[in-house]
């Protein structure tokens, strides 16, 4: 399909069907890919690194192939955690953002991982953001709530689920359980945010409803079809966002859209720590910048490739060594 000599198809194992899938393009021979970044609030630890290696590998793979790839991975500057950062050090968010960023690509160019195509921004896609929450209003998808926020209306998706495989039913039985405080103005617990009102001290956005910033999830959909069109051939990220953050992607991708969003989805395992997951709480949370102290970063590539990308993998001094 590519053009290149070696014509053996690609297959590729879907998160989605649950089945391996020969691999076809929308576009012959092109690519359009989307990989989840960092929210860039520190310095990544090793549970980022994985993804980071292992779809650097895809991507170099298939260029190799002979497809000519549009790669997007996106930076996450403005979210709780890089407020938070930046009201502990008593400056601007836009501080902490940028200051990590470039940290991000130190870490990265050591790890051997190509800079992307592009590495959109959340605050440089906000009116974007704001159009497309504006369709979903318009469609009957989302609602605004008495205090100005806005949610997606999940039962208006007949879809929701169809990545995790979760039942919606049994989602709402759950989401009751834990229904967080602040979040009464919801229609069903599981109706997630697309725009929230500024707290104190917050920056925030203009916007019809008021003035905020935009939810987690609505940032990705925007950062794809920006840069690759409504319809993308690969969607990857680590295990943990299959639910909610990519069922989500998916849900108000295709509201707003009316078309499939990603053909493949991909996802890799996760990373533990001497067989425990990593966790700050367990103090076992180590930052690539830490790792890159003992070891070349080039072994660290190496480990991260030593095992199935979709399998749990157990990181450890003794595996290091080995890797060595």
């Amino acid at each position: 399909q590519a053009g290149c000599e070696d014509n053996s198809m690609i297959r590729l194992y879907n998160t989605k069907t649950r089945e391996k899938a020969d691999f076809e393009t929308i576009e012959r021979g092109k690519v359009g890919m989307y990989v989840c970044g960092p929210t860039v609030y520190n310095y990544i630890h090793v549970g980022n690194a994985r993804p980071m290696i292992l779809f650097d590998v895809l991507r170099r793979y298939l260029e190799y192939r002979g497809y000519q790839v549009t790669f997007v991975q996106n930076f996450t500057d403005i979210d709780d955690k890089v407020i938070n950062k930046a009201n502990e050090e008593g400056v601007d968010f836009n501080t902490i953002a940028e200051r990590y960023i470039k940290e991000y690509f130190v870490d990265a160019q050591g790890l051997g991982v190509k800079k992307a195509t592009v590495h959109p921004r959340a605050t440089e896609t906000m009116d974007a953001i704001i159009d497309i929450v504006e369709r979903l209003i318009e469609n009957g998808h989302a609602y605004v709530a008495e205090n100005g926020d806005v949610y997606f209306r999940t039962k208006s998706f007949k879809g929701y689920g169809k990545l995790s495989h979760k039942n919606l039913e049994d989602l709402q039985s759950g989401f009751r359980e834990i229904k967080v405080t602040g979040e009464e103005d919801k229609e069903d617990p599981t109706d997630f945010v697309l725009w929230k009102p500024k707290k104190d001290g917050e920056p925030f956005w203009e916007s019809p409803w008021c003035q905020g910033r935009p939810g987690w999830h609505i940032e990705c959909s925007v950062m794809s079809k920006k840069y690759l069109g409504e319809q993308i051939d690969i969607h990857a990220g680590g295990e943990d966002l299959i639910f909610p953050h990519h069922e989500n992607e998916i849900a108000q991708s295709e509201a707003a859209n009316g078309v499939p969003f990603s053909k493949y989805w991909m996802h890799n395992g996760f990373l533990n720590i001497d067989k425990r997951k990593m966790s700050k709480s367990l103090g076992n949370f180590f930052t690539v910048r830490e790792i890159g102290e003992k070891y070349d970063l080039q072994v660290l590539r190496f480990f991260m490739l030593s095992a199935h990308y979709r399998s749990p993998l157990n990181f450890s001094a003794d595996l290091m060594e080995a890797s060595k």
